[in-house]
């Protein structure tokens, strides 16, 4: 049985050939020839099986046979927001990994004790890009910029918001136990984060709507006590990831876990 083989590109369906280096990785590596069947996607929801019509040195064209809408196996929007560490091998494992878990958004925040304030956010996105071909998702994780921790934080979003530190002056909720807890949308409306109808009986309704989350990470030396205070101000809910100290890279995947985990109870 031939493998099959799956090449990003935005817009497949209004397009005839593959992008340059997608091209390139077909006619070089693969050495594919008219007539091969691969499969598209866009990375956003959508995968289309194709047949190859013609092969130049620098170009591959294709025709779509079949479009294949993909349901996402998880509710809501996941994003992640982190300080990239002062390594960049550790971030770029970690947006890897987390595009193969399962996530929606990743974010980069400047703060107080950041040990790197400049990155490459291109060079994660092609990351991104081959873990998410590596590992069939439909969706593209979106990529942002390095912004400032404040920036970040005074920009409205919708659904629940998280803050991870470990500062024990500051009373914190289980991150993994707050998102086990969402069991009706009375508790939700708890949160004061979500807008959802009233439903008129008493009896706990289970949750069906999508509830965006967004989870935030600090450098390896904590937000400052400050940023913390700064985003519960904003709508943030004070957290921890356990009783364990975790390294930058390893909390966020942590949270990316977590977040997957509660969203299949």
């Amino acid at each position: 049985m031939k493998e099959e083989r799956y090449f990003y590109v935005p817009e497949a369906d209004k397009l005839t050939e593959l992008p340059h280096d997608e091209a390139q990785h077909a006619i070089r590596v693969l050495r594919l020839k008219e007539g091969d069947t691969i499969y598209l996607m866009d990375g956003k929801g959508t995968f289309y099986k194709a047949e190859v019509t013609m092969v130049s040195s620098k170009h591959c064209a294709y025709n779509i046979m079949e479009t294949m809408p993909q349901q996402c196996p998880w509710q809501g929007r996941l994003h992640i927001a982190m300080a990239p560490t002062k390594m960049m091998e550790r971030t770029e494992w970690m947006a890897e990994k987390a595009t193969e878990i399962g996530v929606d958004e990743f974010s980069f925040l400047e703060c107080q004790f950041s040990e790197r304030r400049n990155m490459r956010t291109d060079r994660i996105d092609k990351i991104v890009v081959a873990a998410t071909k590596q590992s069939r998702k439909a969706w593209k994780p979106v990529v942002n910029d390095l912004q400032s921790f404040r920036s970040f934080i005074e920009q409205p979003r919708e659904g629940l918001k998280f803050i991870c530190h470990c500062y024990d002056e500051i009373e914190r909720k289980d991150l993994f136990e707050t998102l086990k807890s969402l069991e009706s949308l009375e508790s939700l409306e708890s949160f004061g984060s979500l807008k959802t109808t009233k439903v008129p009986t008493p009896v706990p309704v289970p949750v069906n709507v999508p509830v965006n989350i967004t989870v935030l990470v600090g450098p390896e030396g904590d937000f400052s006590i400050d940023e913390v205070k700064l985003a519960m101000e904003h709508g943030y809910i004070s957290t921890s990831l356990g009783s364990q100290r975790l390294r930058t890279e390893t909390a966020a995947l942590s949270a990316v876990m977590i977040m997957q985990l509660a969203n299949k109870l």
